[in-house]
């Protein structure tokens, strides 16, 4: 039997932030920037405003109490081979972020949290 494993999760403040996000703009999605002017912040776009493709992981659709449709993370599938034996946390800061993602007016970026994964972590992901 495989176990599936946890690879991304949402602080309390994220879930508040993509509630408040999802009833101004609808059903969300998050594609995890790669670098270059975003530095690798997560990216907040309305659902299907990002295009994704093969070149893509989706590694989660998160669960949020009070938001009807799950929220798609996605990342590169070259950035995954980088990332893949850790787990992350969409977390909230002060600061102004990309233009490009949703809560940039709200004077809150969302950030990425992440360790590695622990030994049974890593054993069932393989």
């Amino acid at each position: 039997m495989m176990t599936e494993i946890s690879r991304i999760a949402l602080t309390e403040s994220a879930a508040d932030l993509i509630r408040r996000l999802t009833a101004e703009h609808g059903p969300l999605m998050f594609h995890q920037s790669g670098g270059c002017c975003d530095g690798s912040a997560p990216m907040c776009y309305p659902l299907g405003e990002f295009r994704t493709g093969a070149s893509d992981v989706l590694l989660a659709e998160l669960e949020v109490d009070g938001v009807e449709k799950p929220v798609g993370f996605w990342m590169s599938v070259s950035q995954f081979e980088r990332w893949r034996h850790t787990h992350l946390t969409v977390d909230v800061v002060p600061g102004r972020g990309s233009g490009f993602s949703l809560e940039a007016p709200e004077g809150v970026r969302f950030l990425i949290r992440s360790r590695l994964l622990d030994a049974p972590e890593q054993d069932a992901a393989e």
